[in-house]
C-alpha cells in the first residue's frame, strides 16, 4: 500500500485509473494505459492553466468505470476529481466535438514520444470507439530510410468524419432517440394515468410524469453511468442518442415543476410540496436502483451490446426524416381535425429542437459564471434547460387558460409535451445530484437540486400562478 504523501503526489489521471499498472513492457517502457494517463494529467493541467478542465472522453468513462468496478470504493476515488469535471461527466453538449480534436491531438503526441519497435498488427488500440493505429518504428530512422522501401513509412489514418458530418449526424441520432422518448412518455402517461390504471392525475403528488421520470432515471444508471464506457466503444453518436436523446426526453422537470405550480395556485401547498420532496425521493432511489442493478447485470447485457450491428448514419438519417415528416403530416391532419393523437403527433414533431437545444445547452456545464468562472462545479447547461422549460411551460398553460379553446389547448398541450418535455431533463439533473452524492460533494448536490427547484417554481408562480389568481381563472 502507498503511503498518504506518495498518494497526494499522484496525478488525477493515474488516480481515475489509467496508470494502475506498474509493470514494463518489454522494451522496457511503461504500458501504453500508463502513458495515456501522463497524457490526460499534462492536458488537465493544461486547461486548468485557463481557467476551466475539460472533460475528455477517456478521463469520463474511466471515472464512470470505477463507479462500475466498485460502487463503494468510487465515493473516495471521486474525491478527488474537479468539481467542474464532475458537472461535465454526465452531459457536455456538443463540446464533446471539440474534446475530440484535443485527444486525439495528444494521443498522437503520446505515440510519437513512446515508440516501442516492432508491433503486431493486432496491436491497434480501440480508442474512444475509433480506431487510433500506434506507429510503429522497427529500427532507427536512418536505417528505414536505407533498407526499407518508402511505401513502408505511410501511416494510414483512420477514417474520420469531417466536423460537419460529425455534428449532424449527433444531429441525427438525438432526434430519433428524442422521437422515441417522446412516444414512450405519452405511452406512460396514458397507461398510469386516470383513463386506465388511476394511479397517477394532476390533482396528486403522484404527478401524470411520475412513471416516465423515474424509468427515464432507472435506465440513466444502466446507459449512463455502468454502460456508458462500454456503448462508447461500439458509437459515440449512440451513447449521446440513448443518454441525451431518448432518455432526457423521456423525462421532463418542466412538467412536474408545472403540475406542482398547478396545485399551489389552487390551494394545495401540502400536495405541492409532497409532490417535489416525495418526486426527488422517487428519481433518487430510481437511479441508485439503476446504478446497482446495471452492475449485477452488465455481463449478461454485454453480450447483447458487444454484438456490434451498428445502424449507417444514412439509414438513420432516413429514419429521422421518415419520423419527423410522418409526425408533421399527422399533426397538421389531427390538429385540423381535432381528432385523437393530435397531442402526441405535434408533440413528436416539435421535439427534435428541445432536445437539440437542451444538448447544445450542455456544453455550458463545467465552465462556471462570468469571467471569474465562479461556481464551476454547478451543470449550468442543465440548469438552463430545466429553468428555461419550466418558465415557457407556465407562459403556455397561462395562455391555454386565456384562451380557453380546444384548438389552443391541442396545440400548446403538443408544444409542452414535445419541445418542453425534451428541452427539460429529469434523468440527467438526478444522475448529476448522483454524482455529487457519490463523490462526498452532499451539501453542493442538497445546493444544486434545491436551486433548480427554487427558481423553477418561483417563476412558474409568477408566471402562472400569479395571474390565475388575479384574474381567477378556473
Amino acid at each position: 500500500m502507498e503511503s498518504s504523501s506518495a498518494r497526494g503526489s499522484v496525478s488525477e489521471g493515474n488516480r481515475l485509473g489509467y496508470a494502475r499498472s506498474e509493470s514494463m513492457d518489454s522494451a522496457g517502457h511503461p504500458p501504453f494505459a500508463a502513458r495515456s494517463g501522463s497524457f490526460l494529467s499534462r492536458r488537465s493541467s493544461r486547461q486548468s492553466s485557463r481557467g476551466s478542465i475539460s472533460l475528455s472522453r477517456e478521463m469520463g468513462d474511466s471515472i464512470l468505470n470505477s463507479m462500475r468496478h466498485s460502487l463503494q470504493s468510487a465515493d473516495q476515488l471521486l474525491g478527488d476529481v474537479d468539481s467542474s469535471v464532475l458537472a461535465q461527466l454526465i452531459e457536455c453538449g456538443d463540446r464533446v466535438l471539440a474534446l475530440e480534436g484535443d485527444v486525439d491531438e495528444d494521443m498522437e503526441n503520446v505515440s510519437e514520444h513512446h515508440k516501442v519497435g516492432p508491433l503486431p498488427e493486432d496491436a491497434t488500440k480501440q480508442y474512444n470507439g475509433k480506431m487510433a493505429g500506434v506507429p510503429v518504428s522497427s529500427m532507427d530512422p536512418k536505417d528505414t530510410n536505407a533498407n526499407t522501401p518508402a511505401s513502408s513509412s505511410i501511416k494510414v489514418e483512420p477514417y474520420k468524419l469531417s466536423l460537419r458530418l460529425d455534428y449532424v449526424a449527433y444531429l441525427i441520432h438525438l432526434a430519433v432517440f428524442g422521437f422515441f422518448g417522446v412516444f414512450t412518455r405519452y405511452g406512460l402517461q396514458k397507461l398510469f394515468g386516470p383513463d386506465c390504471l388511476a394511479l397517477t392525475s394532476d390533482q396528486s403528488p403522484l404527478y401524470l410524469d411520475l412513471p416516465s421520470n423515474m424509468l427515464g432515471s432507472f435506465l440513466m444508471g444502466w446507459f449512463g453511468i455502468i454502460f456508458k464506457a462500454d456503448i462508447r466503444q461500439i458509437s459515440d453518436h449512440l451513447i449521446v442518442g440513448i443518454t441525451t436523446g431518448y432518455m432526457g426526453s423521456l423525462t421532463t422537470f418542466s412538467g412536474w415543476n408545472q403540475k406542482m405550480v398547478g396545485l399551489s395556485s389552487k390551494g394545495h401547498w401540502v400536495y405541492a410540496v409532497a409532490g417535489i420532496v416525495l418526486g426527488m425521493f422517487i428519481v433518487n432511489e430510481s437511479i441508485t436502483v439503476g446504478a446497482e442493478t446495471g452492475e449485477r447485470l452488465r455481463s449478461l447485457i454485454l453480450k447483447c451490446i458487444r454484438q456490434k450491428s451498428s445502424v449507417g448514419s444514412k439509414l438513420m438519417m432516413i429514419l429521422m426524416s421518415s419520423l419527423w415528416v410522418l409526425s408533421i403530416v399527422l399533426a397538421i391532419v389531427k390538429v385540423h381535425n381535432l381528432a385523437d393523437g393530435a397531442v402526441l403527433w405535434l408533440g413528436c414533431s416539435v421535439a427534435p429542437p428541445g432536445v437539440w437545444l437542451r444538448w447544445y445547452l450542455a456544453r455550458l456545464n463545467g465552465q462556471g459564471i462570468g469571467k471569474e468562472r465562479s461556481f464551476k462545479w454547478l451543470p449550468i447547461g442543465t440548469l438552463a434547460a430545466n429553468v428555461l422549460a419550466a418558465g415557457i411551460m407556465a407562459a403556455l398553460a397561462i395562455t391555454s387558460k386565456a384562451e380557453h379553446t380546444k384548438r389552443s389547448a391541442t396545440i400548446l398541450s403538443g408544444i409542452q409535451l414535445g419541445f418542453l418535455g425534451c428541452l427539460s431533463t429529469v434523468s440527467t439533473f438526478a444522475a448529476e445530484v448522483y454524482t455529487m452524492r457519490r463523490s462526498g460533494q452532499i451539501g453542493r448536490a442538497f445546493v444544486y437540486a434545491t436551486f433548480t427547484f427554487v427558481l423553477s417554481f418561483v417563476l412558474g408562480t409568477l408566471v402562472y400562478s400569479v395571474p390565475v389568481w388575479v384574474k381567477h381563472y378556473g
